[in-house]
């Protein structure tokens, strides 16, 4: 066996690794998050049309384990932003999960930070 042989045969066996730079995504990708309710999809609508000066009323469910409660954030909105974070139950193929936010000034003066859920209705106030 020659020594070209012998090279050719290596660098076949290489292009069978995969590598960082040629790595391309799956293509089961994660599943668009439909709205699974009517006040879901009323709740995004209205998000994807708010502008800072808005009112807005966002109700929140929380849950803790076996309890719920409610909250309720009145303010102006001051705006609107799709943040990057890395804690997530649905994981993306580079860890990359985006969640939308409020940041929404109250009636005292305060500032705080709403993140849309399924489990938030928001409406005008």
């Amino acid at each position: 066996m020659g020594r070209s042989s012998v090279v050719d045969r290596r660098l076949h066996l290489l292009k069978r690794i995969p590598t960082i730079d040629n790595h391309q995504p799956s293509t089961m990708q994660t599943a668009p998050a439909y709205p699974l309710t009517k006040t879901e999809a009323e709740s995004r609508d209205l998000f994807a049309h708010l502008a800072p000066g808005d009112r807005i009323a966002a109700t929140h469910e929380v849950k803790v384990g076996l309890k719920r409660w409610t909250a309720k954030t009145v303010g102006t909105v001051v705006r609107c932003e799709r943040r990057r974070h890395g804690l997530h139950f649905r994981r993306n193929y580079d860890d990359k999960v985006f969640s939308d936010y409020l940041i929404v000034r109250r009636d005292d003066g305060e500032l705080t930070t709403v993140t849309m859920d399924e489990f938030t209705v928001l409406r005008r106030a």
